[in-house]
């Protein structure tokens, strides 16, 4: 028995009307437990005609109404986090642990987003000329959407809604087909948190939808997160329409570990980075670039502790990773594996080898070394519980290697050395960085997003870049009659 999994639009759950739908699994099991309808064109135009009629009522809206629906939302969020974090690890297969790891960074957000009464404050500057007042404010762009992908079913989401919806614009969601379920489990906390019809939608669908959303005159801005190849196309689509676009793309994250850094932090920082919901975190680390003679210590450490992750399904106890989210984007890490065997890669873990479920999309953790830049397990994104390492003699020589990459999302290095950490810092071509922190996501109050092929558009995600994302500036310039000398009688005593 499967279940339907409709879109929501207009405040309820609407049943496709396109005759087209796509197969949901259990990761864990390989078994179908749903079926998901795929929006056309034709869906995706009454989506945007009931948002655009809820956008104009809600954009007037004052402060203190959006307010008290942000707080509302959040702690439905907050009181519900386990039954979302279920439905998350039953479609999307991550260990309830990282699921419900999810839902918190998301409600970070809508934290933040609470503050829009102060973050939409504008400048005021009296008297620029004389009579004459300046002063800018920020205005909600109508409707926007958002293009979201597997892997944060709920995070990703809530990076761009709760500042869209705060700054008095109508969402439309397209989450990914793979794992659709908790869009529509957020749309109903949204009208349970008193949020009025029409504002926040989901529309399931695929490439059709993807395009259409793009080309739709109604919808004035998209927001992605996804594959660079993806990205970049999303970009450039939506842009040729008009629209203002924020696309973040793949990543190749680099870790630079120096021969001071502390082994056993960095060797637990790099396992739990690069193998924490099977790898599939644009976030993950995927490369530890080993300097001198800190490479086979780190090797050795990495690997003695790798047999110990318990690879299962996501909702057993005690698991540490679960699996790949279909079977073709397991077979497909598998045979980076081989790949990187044939060029040469020393497989120091092999997890094709691993006893893991034979139900099921697993795989088992991997462990490469002696990788060189030229192999496809270090070009290309695996998305999967491989890391690769490659060794390097000097500083320079691991800063020139992760300056070369065309991903440029996130990095990190390992050290005692402050000097070291410093100039890293500053030299690193790359968006977000950590020092003895191997997954930099940004707080809230920070945004998020990489540089290079890791980004399209020059606007990062939530946080005050967000903010200005869902809005645009206007300047008002003004004079008003000096009640003194005004020949009109304003009800003010005249004064000499």
């Amino acid at each position: 028995m499967t279940t339907r999994i409709t879109h929501w639009i207009d405040g309820r759950p609407m049943e496709g009307t396109s005759g087209r739908t796509a197969p949901v699994h259990d990761p864990a099991t390989g078994r179908q437990t749903g079926e998901v309808d795929l929006a056309s064109r034709q869906e995706v135009d009454v989506a945007v005609a009931s948002a655009a009629e809820a956008a104009r009522a809600w954009g007037a809206a004052s402060l203190s109404q959006r307010t008290a629906v942000l707080f509302a939302f959040r702690e439905a969020l907050h009181q519900r986090a386990d039954e979302l974090a279920a439905i998350i690890t039953a479609e999307h297969g991550k260990v309830l642990g990282d699921a419900a790891g999810e839902i918190a960074r998301g409600l970070e957000n809508v934290e933040f987003a609470t503050g829009i009464p102060e973050l939409l404050k504008g400048g005021y500057s009296q008297q620029a000329s004389t009579g004459v007042d300046v002063y800018s404010i920020r205005q909600p762009l109508g409707v926007v959407a958002g293009i979201t992908p597997f892997n944060f079913p709920v995070m990703v989401p809530l990076w761009m809604c709760a500042n869209a919806i705060a700054t008095g614009n109508a969402f439309i969601l397209k989450p990914s087909e793979k794992d659709p379920s908790a869009a529509l489990f957020l749309a109903q906390l949204w009208k349970d948190a008193g949020l009025p019809d029409g504002v926040f939608t989901v529309l399931h669908g695929d490439k059709e939808a993807v395009d259409a959303i793009l080309e739709h005159p109604g919808i004035a801005a998209v927001s992605f997160v996804g594959s660079t190849p993806v990205a970049r196309y999303v970009y450039e689509q939506g842009t040729s329409q008009g629209k203002r676009v924020q696309a973040l793309g793949g990543a190749k994250n680099h870790a630079l570990v120096l021969p001071d850094a502390d082994i056993d932090m960095a060797a637990d920082a790099v396992v739990s980075a690069a193998y924490g919901a099977a790898g599939e975190r644009c976030m993950a680390l995927s490369v530890a670039v080993a300097v001198g003679d800190v490479a086979d210590a780190l090797v050795d450490a990495v690997a003695v502790r790798l047999p110990k992750l318990k690879v299962a399904a996501g909702c057993e106890a005690d698991t540490d990773m679960g699996p790949l989210i279909t079977r073709e984007h397991r077979d497909r890490v598998a045979g980076y594996i081989g790949a990187g065997a044939q060029a040469g890669a020393t497989v120091v873990v092999d997890g094709r080898e691993a006893d893991v479920p034979s139900e099921g999309y697993f795989l088992g953790t991997t462990l490469l070394d002696h990788v060189t830049p030229e192999m496809t397990v270090y070009t290309d994104e695996i998305f999967g519980p491989v890391l690769s390492v490659v060794r390097v003699e000097t500083f320079e020589d691991g800063l020139e290697l992760i300056n070369a990459n065309p991903y440029a999302n996130g990095t990190a290095i390992f050290t005692r050395d402050g000097g070291a950490a410093r100039r890293f810092q500053n030299e690193v071509q790359v968006g977000m960085v950590g020092v003895n922190v191997p997954i930099p996501v940004p707080v809230a109050y920070y945004s998020f997003g990489g540089w290079k092929d890791s980004l399209f558009g020059d606007t990062h995600m939530y946080g005050p870049e967000g903010v200005s994302f869902f809005t645009r500036g206007k300047v008002v310039t003004s004079r008003w009659p000096d009640p003194a000398t005004s020949s009109v009688d304003l009800g003010f005593p005249r004064t000499r």
